[in-house]
């Protein structure tokens, strides 16, 4: 195996951070090329320093796997306005709403990331999760700041602090009603 280091390819270069949509922001630290079974490859090197994960990926799948370059500052103003917004709950079976935020949250879109934020987040004065939605919440939250943090150069703590204060000025969000739904979500539907 032999291993050439370059340091850009199709406008990525090494240090900087992108967004790989199945695993979130990420860090190019080299451009390599190798030998595999006798072809030669050439390799985006990311770490995720938070996972502990090193993922390897050809530069020719750049595009197929949907990694991109981090949200510009005016993206990022969308996504914390997104999160003020009044959720978005659809009546149909939690089944199939986690399907959908969980297809949200690994399609690397900040917008969509932070609809799920939106939809799921619940103030201490409601009732409390359910486990999965506590996971898809916490999935999507993390996604949302470490991207917000890379874009704006704040800590992890801080961008959640960002995110968490534009939740707070969302339309207040009342109980949830016997069909598990919350209140609010027949307002927007007559709107």
């Amino acid at each position: 195996m032999v291993v050439k280091k370059t340091t850009q390819r199709l406008g990525f270069k090494t240090g900087e951070f992108v967004v790989y949509p199945a695993h979130g922001v990420g860090q190019i630290v080299s451009i390599e090329e190798q030998e595999v079974a006798g072809l030669s490859l050439e390799l985006f090197v990311i770490s995720f320093e938070q996972d502990k994960l090193t993922l390897r990926v050809p530069v020719a799948k750049i595009k197929s796997v949907g990694m991109r370059k981090l949200a510009e500052e005016e993206l990022v103003g969308k996504a914390l306005d997104t999160v003020t917004g009044r959720a978005r709950v659809k009546r149909t079976m939690w089944s199939r709403r986690a399907q959908e935020y969980e297809a949200k949250i690994n399609s690397g879109d900040l917008i969509s990331i932070s609809e799920v934020v939106r939809d799921l987040y619940r103030s201490d004065d409601q009732p409390e999760q359910s486990y999965s939605e506590r996971q898809l919440f916490e999935q999507a939250m993390d996604r949302m700041s470490r991207e917000i943090g890379a874009v704006n150069r704040l800590t992890l703590t801080e961008a959640i602090q960002l995110i968490e204060k534009n939740l707070a000025k969302s339309p207040r969000r009342g109980p949830k009603t016997d069909a598990g739904e919350i209140d609010g979500a027949d307002e927007e539907a007559a709107a």
